[in-house]
């Protein structure tokens, strides 16, 4: 007969539950039969039993999205499989920051649910000094330099349903509307520091962070293993970090708890949450996530694809109900917000007859590298009728949204001018 592990003394039998919980989603213990949503739903009991502030412990709510911790109101979220996207017009009722509670939610599987006394980031490979591996615990990381940046993070199909519902153009992958996007304030240490504290050799020319969230396994069984996406060294050691907090509290399970990458301005894909392990290569490195995916692939582009994608595009998005009704002869003040990879926003056009005239929104926000941009303007529509918003963004870098998008087969990078629809009653 077996004996059952003993409880050390200083663990409840809630607090034993949820360290084995939470172990089973991180594959380190067994649970044949039993799902995932299911036992996310068991961890939000054990959560509530041992007190477990709402802000870190599963709701109920997750049952709503297989694999996302958070509540998901309908009125802030759009359920997209096993994403969550945010509903831009809530934004109006947020400041410059996007609370945490309504940031969208991108994952490839489901959140891990992780203990911060647990981890430890390894950092490995050929293009340090040695041929050891490093680890820091998150005490580690907060015995560093602590750096704050302000900066958006996006995925790269943001927009992609615009592919077909505006351009007639078929694209493959989650059918994004405006709001996989959001602003944070992230404080963690450098990527740099890590590095260098890790011995940094001269002949490192490539960093690959990779997550601590299962493996992805394709429609067609494919399995290619956790999120990893490699970094150029420069990028790496320029504005990066590896964040533990998000707008001031420690980061929530599904934004990377308890530290996920940083990478300003550059593709959300980027930014790997929940990160392990970082290698560090004295030679390119590739993983599907700059091969096959987060390339651009189709007519108007190379027959091997396009270099990986990097930064950003610029995009606008109006702070309205898509499709809302408002009054005729009554004076509105309309919201909004614009962004760009390449630079701050200098300059925002709007027009609310679908193209026919163009006027200079106001700006409340001075442009900032990483950030967002909120504008305004006021409308007085005077007869009833179907009309057409649209928002033009300029960035310090001269790029202006486009009519159009050049179509990719995969729906990246979307930056043409949205036609949001309203009807005037």
């Amino acid at each position: 007969m077996n004996t059952p592990e003993a409880l050390p003394p200083q663990l409840s039998e809630s607090a034993y539950d949820r360290r084995r919980l939470r172990q089973w989603l991180t594959g380190g213990a067994r649970a044949e039969g039993v799902s995932r949503r299911t036992l996310l739903r068991l961890l939000a009991v054990a959560g509530a039993a041992a007190g477990t502030s709402a802000a870190f412990g599963p709701p109920a709510a997750a049952a709503t999205a297989p694999g996302i911790v958070k509540p998901l109101p309908d009125s802030w979220f759009t359920v997209r499989g096993t994403n969550a996207e945010s509903r831009f017009a809530s934004f109006a009722e947020t400041g410059y920051h996007t609370p945490n509670e309504r940031f969208f939610v991108r994952n490839h599987t489901s959140t891990p649910v992780l203990d911060a006394d647990d981890w430890v980031l390894t950092v490995r490979g050929d293009g340090l000094t040695h041929d050891r591996s490093v680890e820091f615990t998150l005490d580690d990381l907060r015995r560093l330099p602590a750096v704050t940046r302000t900066a958006f993070v996006e995925c790269a199909g943001n927009g992609r349903s615009f592919f077909t519902t505006q351009q007639g153009q078929t694209v493959s992958g989650t059918a994004w509307t405006l709001g996989a996007v959001g602003t944070a304030r992230w404080r963690g240490v450098r990527l740099a520091d890590v590095l260098r504290r890790a011995g940094l050799g001269r002949h490192a020319v490539d960093v690959m962070p990779r997550g601590l969230d299962a493996d992805y396994v394709t429609a067609d069984g494919a399995n290619l293993g956790r999120v990893r996406r490699p970094l150029p060294l420069a990028k790496a050691l320029d504005d990066v970090l590896l964040a533990y907090e998000m707008n001031g509290e420690p980061l929530p399970y599904d934004h990377g708890y308890p530290v996920r990458v940083l990478v300003p301005s550059w593709i959300g894909v980027s930014s790997v949450k929940w990160v392990g392990d970082i290698e560090v290569s004295a030679q390119p490195l590739y993983s599907p996530w700059n091969t096959d995916f987060y390339r651009l692939f189709g007519d108007a582009h190379p027959v091997e694809g396009s270099a990986p994608l990097t930064r950003q595009t610029v995009k606008s998005a109006w702070e309205v109900e898509w499709g809302a009704q408002v009054a005729a002869g009554t004076a509105h003040r309309l919201t909004g917000r614009s962004w760009s990879g390449a630079a701050g926003v200098v300059r925002v056009d709007v027009s609310t007859d679908g193209g026919g005239t163009w006027r200079p929104a106001r700006l409340h926000d001075a442009p900032r590298r990483a950030g967002w941009v909120r504008w305004s303007a006021d409308w007085l529509p005077r007869t009833p009728g179907s009309y057409t918003l649209l928002a033009r963004a300029t960035d310090g870098a001269g790029h202006t949204q486009p009519d159009t998008t050049v179509h990719n087969t995969q729906g990246y990078l979307f930056d043409a001018v949205v036609r949001h629809p309203v009807t005037v009653t």
